[in-house]
Protein backbone atom coordinates (compact mmCIF):
# COMPACT_ATOMS: atom_id res chain seq x y z
CA UNK A 1 0.00 0.00 0.00
CA UNK A 2 1.62 3.55 -0.79
CA UNK A 3 1.73 6.06 1.78
CA UNK A 4 -1.13 7.97 -0.27
CA UNK A 5 -3.54 5.51 0.73
CA UNK A 6 -3.48 6.08 3.93
CA UNK A 7 -6.10 8.57 5.76
CA UNK A 8 -4.91 11.81 7.19
CA UNK A 9 -2.40 10.79 10.18
CA UNK A 10 -4.07 13.72 12.34
CA UNK A 11 -7.55 12.66 11.66
CA UNK A 12 -8.77 10.27 14.67
CA UNK A 13 -10.25 7.27 13.57
CA UNK A 14 -13.73 8.18 16.14
CA UNK A 15 -15.79 5.97 14.23
CA UNK A 16 -15.20 2.32 16.08
CA UNK A 17 -14.59 -0.46 13.67
CA UNK A 18 -16.72 -3.52 14.85
CA UNK A 19 -13.70 -4.99 16.65
CA UNK A 20 -10.95 -3.23 18.54
CA UNK A 21 -8.30 -4.29 21.27
CA UNK A 22 -7.42 -1.62 23.81
CA UNK A 23 -4.87 -2.49 26.81
CA UNK A 24 -3.54 -0.41 29.57
CA UNK A 25 0.04 0.89 29.37
CA UNK A 26 0.68 0.32 32.88
CA UNK A 27 -1.19 -1.11 36.11
CA UNK A 28 -2.66 2.43 36.70
CA UNK A 29 -4.20 3.29 33.46
CA UNK A 30 -6.96 0.49 33.37
CA UNK A 31 -9.67 3.28 34.26
CA UNK A 32 -8.36 5.32 31.44
CA UNK A 33 -8.67 2.08 29.05
CA UNK A 34 -12.18 1.58 30.59
CA UNK A 35 -12.99 5.38 30.21
CA UNK A 36 -11.97 4.93 26.27
CA UNK A 37 -13.36 1.80 25.75
CA UNK A 38 -16.47 3.24 26.32
CA UNK A 39 -16.43 6.23 24.21
CA UNK A 40 -15.84 3.71 21.42
CA UNK A 41 -19.74 2.73 20.97
CA UNK A 42 -21.12 4.59 17.95
CA UNK A 43 -22.68 8.08 19.49
CA UNK A 44 -26.50 7.95 19.35
CA UNK A 45 -27.04 4.02 19.64
CA UNK A 46 -29.27 3.84 22.71
CA UNK A 47 -28.92 0.25 23.16
CA UNK A 48 -27.21 -1.03 26.28
CA UNK A 49 -23.37 -1.93 27.16
CA UNK A 50 -22.48 -5.29 28.41
CA UNK A 51 -19.18 -5.89 30.00
CA UNK A 52 -18.01 -9.62 30.87
CA UNK A 53 -14.77 -10.33 32.75
CA UNK A 54 -13.89 -13.03 34.99
CA UNK A 55 -14.68 -12.33 38.81
CA UNK A 56 -10.30 -12.33 39.55
CA UNK A 57 -10.52 -9.31 36.92
CA UNK A 58 -13.27 -7.71 38.51
CA UNK A 59 -11.18 -8.33 42.17
CA UNK A 60 -8.37 -6.86 40.33
CA UNK A 61 -9.56 -3.79 38.95
CA UNK A 62 -12.88 -3.18 40.52
CA UNK A 63 -16.42 -3.42 38.84
CA UNK A 64 -17.63 -0.30 36.87
CA UNK A 65 -19.91 2.13 38.89
CA UNK A 66 -23.06 2.79 36.17
CA UNK A 67 -24.38 5.81 38.32
CA UNK A 68 -21.13 7.12 37.54
CA UNK A 69 -21.62 7.46 33.85
CA UNK A 70 -25.19 9.07 33.44
CA UNK A 71 -26.76 7.85 30.48
CA UNK A 72 -25.15 4.61 29.42
CA UNK A 73 -27.06 1.52 30.44
CA UNK A 74 -24.35 -1.17 31.47
CA UNK A 75 -24.93 -4.79 31.64
CA UNK A 76 -22.48 -6.51 33.82
CA UNK A 77 -21.54 -10.45 33.02
CA UNK A 78 -19.10 -11.72 35.78
CA UNK A 79 -17.69 -15.32 34.77
CA UNK A 80 -15.32 -18.05 36.22
CA UNK A 81 -12.75 -17.82 33.24
CA UNK A 82 -11.53 -16.31 30.09
CA UNK A 83 -13.30 -18.90 27.82
CA UNK A 84 -16.76 -18.22 29.30
CA UNK A 85 -15.78 -14.51 28.66
CA UNK A 86 -15.09 -15.15 25.19
CA UNK A 87 -18.59 -16.88 24.97
CA UNK A 88 -20.50 -14.06 27.06
CA UNK A 89 -18.76 -11.59 25.05
CA UNK A 90 -19.61 -13.42 21.30
CA UNK A 91 -23.07 -13.54 22.32
CA UNK A 92 -23.52 -10.51 22.98
CA UNK A 93 -22.43 -9.29 19.97
CA UNK A 94 -23.66 -11.45 17.86
CA UNK A 95 -27.53 -10.74 19.63
CA UNK A 96 -27.03 -6.84 18.82
CA UNK A 97 -28.93 -6.58 21.50
CA UNK A 98 -26.17 -4.24 22.89
CA UNK A 99 -24.50 -1.31 21.27
CA UNK A 100 -21.23 -1.99 22.78
CA UNK A 101 -19.73 -5.26 24.26
CA UNK A 102 -16.16 -4.94 26.19
CA UNK A 103 -14.38 -8.07 26.91
CA UNK A 104 -11.39 -8.01 29.55
CA UNK A 105 -9.97 -11.37 27.98
CA UNK A 106 -6.20 -12.04 27.51
CA UNK A 107 -4.51 -13.82 24.83
CA UNK A 108 -7.08 -14.63 22.29
CA UNK A 109 -6.13 -16.58 19.58
CA UNK A 110 -6.57 -15.28 15.67
CA UNK A 111 -9.70 -17.82 15.07
CA UNK A 112 -11.67 -16.68 18.34
CA UNK A 113 -10.72 -12.62 17.83
CA UNK A 114 -12.09 -13.65 13.67
CA UNK A 115 -15.08 -15.31 15.65
CA UNK A 116 -15.83 -11.97 18.13
CA UNK A 117 -15.02 -9.38 14.19
CA UNK A 118 -18.00 -11.66 12.87
CA UNK A 119 -20.03 -11.52 15.21
CA UNK A 120 -20.08 -7.77 15.67
CA UNK A 121 -20.54 -7.29 12.38
CA UNK A 122 -23.40 -10.16 11.86
CA UNK A 123 -24.62 -8.19 15.34
CA UNK A 124 -24.26 -4.62 13.97
CA UNK A 125 -22.61 -3.18 17.05
CA UNK A 126 -18.78 -2.51 18.75
CA UNK A 127 -16.72 -5.09 20.33
CA UNK A 128 -13.77 -4.44 21.97
CA UNK A 129 -11.02 -6.54 23.90
CA UNK A 130 -9.31 -5.32 26.70
CA UNK A 131 -5.85 -7.77 26.86
CA UNK A 132 -3.59 -7.38 29.28
CA UNK A 133 -0.79 -6.56 26.22
CA UNK A 134 -0.99 -6.29 22.38
CA UNK A 135 0.91 -9.47 21.39
CA UNK A 136 0.20 -12.53 19.18
CA UNK A 137 -1.81 -11.87 15.78
CA UNK A 138 -5.25 -10.45 15.98
CA UNK A 139 -8.43 -10.00 13.40
CA UNK A 140 -9.09 -6.32 15.60
CA UNK A 141 -8.92 -3.92 12.83
CA UNK A 142 -7.39 -1.35 15.36
CA UNK A 143 -4.77 -1.91 18.76
CA UNK A 144 -5.42 0.78 20.79
CA UNK A 145 -2.19 1.92 23.99
CA UNK A 146 -4.00 3.82 26.85
CA UNK A 147 -2.30 6.32 29.10
CA UNK A 148 -3.44 8.39 31.55
CA UNK A 149 -2.30 11.89 32.20
CA UNK A 150 -2.78 14.51 34.30
CA UNK A 151 -6.59 16.08 34.18
CA UNK A 152 -7.03 19.33 32.71
CA UNK A 153 -7.27 22.54 34.33
CA UNK A 154 -10.81 23.18 35.88
CA UNK A 155 -12.01 26.48 34.37
CA UNK A 156 -13.30 27.88 37.21
CA UNK A 157 -10.89 26.88 39.68
CA UNK A 158 -7.44 26.20 38.86
CA UNK A 159 -6.33 24.69 42.23
CA UNK A 160 -9.31 21.76 41.20
CA UNK A 161 -9.15 18.38 38.94
CA UNK A 162 -10.83 19.27 35.29
CA UNK A 163 -11.68 17.13 32.59
CA UNK A 164 -10.47 13.52 32.54
CA UNK A 165 -7.13 13.35 30.06
CA UNK A 166 -5.79 10.24 28.06
CA UNK A 167 -3.37 9.60 25.46
CA UNK A 168 -4.65 7.04 22.63
CA UNK A 169 -1.67 5.53 21.36
CA UNK A 170 -2.84 3.72 17.69
CA UNK A 171 -0.25 0.78 17.77
CA UNK A 172 -1.84 -1.16 14.74
CA UNK A 173 -4.66 -0.10 12.16
CA UNK A 174 -5.88 -2.09 9.55
CA UNK A 175 -5.27 0.40 6.41
CA UNK A 176 -3.97 3.13 8.85
CA UNK A 177 -1.05 4.89 10.25
CA UNK A 178 0.37 4.52 14.05
CA UNK A 179 -0.66 7.43 15.88
CA UNK A 180 -1.24 8.99 18.82
CA UNK A 181 -4.04 11.62 20.38
CA UNK A 182 -4.71 13.45 23.87
CA UNK A 183 -8.21 13.20 24.25
CA UNK A 184 -10.37 14.65 27.22
CA UNK A 185 -13.79 13.78 28.33
CA UNK A 186 -16.54 16.27 27.47
CA UNK A 187 -19.05 16.58 30.31
CA UNK A 188 -22.13 17.67 28.63
CA UNK A 189 -21.41 14.71 25.99
CA UNK A 190 -19.94 12.33 28.74
CA UNK A 191 -17.64 11.09 25.37
CA UNK A 192 -13.85 11.79 24.67
CA UNK A 193 -13.18 14.30 22.41
CA UNK A 194 -9.96 16.03 21.18
CA UNK A 195 -7.81 17.92 23.99
CA UNK A 196 -8.62 21.88 23.20
CA UNK A 197 -4.75 22.41 22.39
CA UNK A 198 -4.77 19.95 20.04
CA UNK A 199 -7.89 21.13 18.17
CA UNK A 200 -5.94 22.21 15.38
CA UNK A 201 -3.54 19.65 14.35
CA UNK A 202 -4.95 16.77 16.52
CA UNK A 203 -2.09 14.55 16.71
CA UNK A 204 0.57 14.73 19.55
CA UNK A 205 3.64 12.06 19.03
CA UNK A 206 4.03 11.63 22.60
CA UNK A 207 3.24 7.98 22.92
CA UNK A 208 6.56 7.35 21.24
CA UNK A 209 8.57 8.91 23.06
CA UNK A 210 6.54 7.37 26.22
CA UNK A 211 3.99 9.50 26.97
CA UNK A 212 3.39 10.66 30.92
CA UNK A 213 1.45 8.44 32.85
CA UNK A 214 -0.55 9.45 36.37
CA UNK A 215 -2.93 7.60 38.50
CA UNK A 216 -5.65 6.33 36.96
CA UNK A 217 -8.36 8.86 37.34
Amino acid sequence: MTPAAFPSIDAFPERPAPLEEACAAGPRDMAAVLRFALSRRIEGDARPILITATRAWLSEYGRPYGPGLPGLSLILAPVNTAVEALWALEQALRSGAVSLALGAVDAATLTQTRRLDFAAKQGGCVGLVLPRGLDGLSAARRRWRISTLASAVDPDDARAPGALRLTAELVRGRGERPGAWMLEQDDETHRLRLADRLAGDGLAAISHAGAPSGLAA
